[in-house]
């Protein structure tokens, strides 16, 4: 271990910043609070995301570890007490002072605080509440604070700090119970769903005292979120979409996130990936967990044990079509607004749409296209008024020569070179606190 005694703070920014990169569980707040007098910031439902908002704005986290000492080895982190690396510490104060001053100076709208476990997770836990505490009470930050939960760490402090913040957070981090107990010896299943439903069930009990007691204080107002590593134990994607749908359900959280795992320590326990880490599958778990989201979709028709993975040429709402040819085409202007969320090319809003319009006559493909529907995949699976846009054969491996392209089997973020994260060091990026 490299010590890091009676350095600045910018140093222990620098050190606590890198460390945080692979914590990808920080998204937008879901929450909105306006300014009061007397206090800094507020907060915006759609505002606060870690690349880009709703609206299309760039905007950030100032996304830092309180520390990244920790008693635990888990193979897969960085920061695992085995690993000779530079530790450092900041102090509540610390905390405070670096989110108040970046955010005075419009460089964040929020703060995501994370940690390692510092000798225990009470002691930890509580070093972390004195921060948010003191963020909201003594420096009257108003901003949006997300904040992640020590397992293991008494209930009553994690309740305490619910008060103070907008979203909490504890990571699952691996999909099954076998592989948390292989790749983190010291955490296990009971330790991390324990706080995930104590954080529910307050939630609850919260929304009930707010429709009697208009100004209750709110309880973890933006909800719960967790993050499982995609490709460190071998799970198969049926088991990761199965996890998550059980977590949506069951423990009633806002956000389930994908980590494509990055092997940094080179442990000889852990998968080496000569391509690289697995982004184009991690971006395909997204894909399947909006469609379970807000389509309407349930994990055993995406995906099953006998077809355990998705395809990496199509996303998943497209192979799940093709292998359901038995319920299509679709008439447009007949199917309900459910039955048209399942098909390639209709989305939320274009489903929407279609229903408002066809209200006041037939609609046309025309019409679809200025509805932004995306024909390119639609086509195969719809028709308008009895019709198709083009004659076709309604068969597998036809639709499927059509409408693969080369060009779109990786979406276009991941087809940059030089991906990563942004970061407060980089050249264009200086900034100076005494400003």
């Amino acid at each position: 271990m490299i010590l890091t005694e009676q350095i600045s703070l910018m140093d222990k920014l620098k050190i606590l910043s890198d460390a945080a990169k692979y914590d990808v569980a920080c998204t937008s707040s879901g929450v909105n609070r306006t300014g009061k007098a007397g206090t800094m910031g507020n907060c915006i439902a759609d505002g606060i995301c870690h690349s880009f908002s709703a609206d299309g704005r760039c905007i950030s986290l100032l996304k830092i570890l309180f520390t990244n000492e920790c008693v635990f080895d888990c193979r897969y982190c960085l920061n695992r007490s085995s690993n000779d690396i530079p530790r450092a510490s900041f102090t509540p104060d610390e905390v405070c002072t670096l989110t108040f001053e970046f955010y005075r100076r419009n460089y964040i709208e929020g703060l995501f605080l994370s940690s390692g476990i510092f000798r225990t997770p009470d002691y930890t836990m509580e070093l972390l509440l004195e921060t948010v505490m003191r963020l909201r009470t003594q420096y009257h930050f108003n901003g949006y604070i997300h904040l992640k939960a020590i397992p293991g760490a008494d209930a009553a402090l994690i309740e305490q700090a619910g008060y103070y913040v907008d979203r909490m957070s504890i990571n699952l981090e691996l999909a099954t119970a076998e592989g948390l107990k292989k790749l983190a010896p010291h955490k296990n299943r009971k330790t991390i769903l324990k706080p995930m439903r104590q954080i529910q069930a307050r939630r609850e009990e919260n929304r009930e005292e707010l429709t009697l007691y208009r100004h209750a204080p709110q309880f973890v107002p933006s909800g719960q979120s967790t993050q499982m590593i995609v490709g460190a134990m071998g799970e198969s994607d049926f088991q990761l979409v199965h996890t998550a749908e059980s977590l949506y359900q069951n423990f009633s959280l806002k956000r389930v996130f994908y980590s494509a795992f990055v092997n940094v320590n080179h442990d000889t326990t852990l998968p080496m990936i000569p391509q690289g880490p697995p982004l184009l599958r991690e971006h395909r778990l997204y894909q399947a967990d909006w469609l379970m989201r807000f389509y309407g979709f349930q994990a055993r028709e995406l995906l099953t044990e006998e077809h355990p993975n998705f395809n990496p040429l199509l996303d998943p709402k497209c192979d799940w079509a093709i292998h359901h040819l038995e319920q299509f085409p679709v008439e447009i202007n007949r199917a309900d607004y459910h039955t048209l969320l399942r098909v390639p090319g209709v989305g939320v809003r274009s489903a929407q749409k279609i229903v408002a319009s066809r209200r006041y006559g037939s609609l046309t493909f025309e019409d679809l296209k200025k509805m932004h529907v995306v024909l390119k995949r639609a086509q195969y699976f719809i028709t308008c008024s009895g019709k198709t846009y083009y004659p076709f054969k309604l068969e597998e491996a036809y639709i499927l020569r059509n409408i693969i392209d080369p060009r779109d089997t990786l979406p276009r973020e991941l087809r940059q070179s030089g991906y990563q994260q942004l970061s407060f060091f980089d050249s264009s990026s200086q900034y100076h606190l005494t400003d």
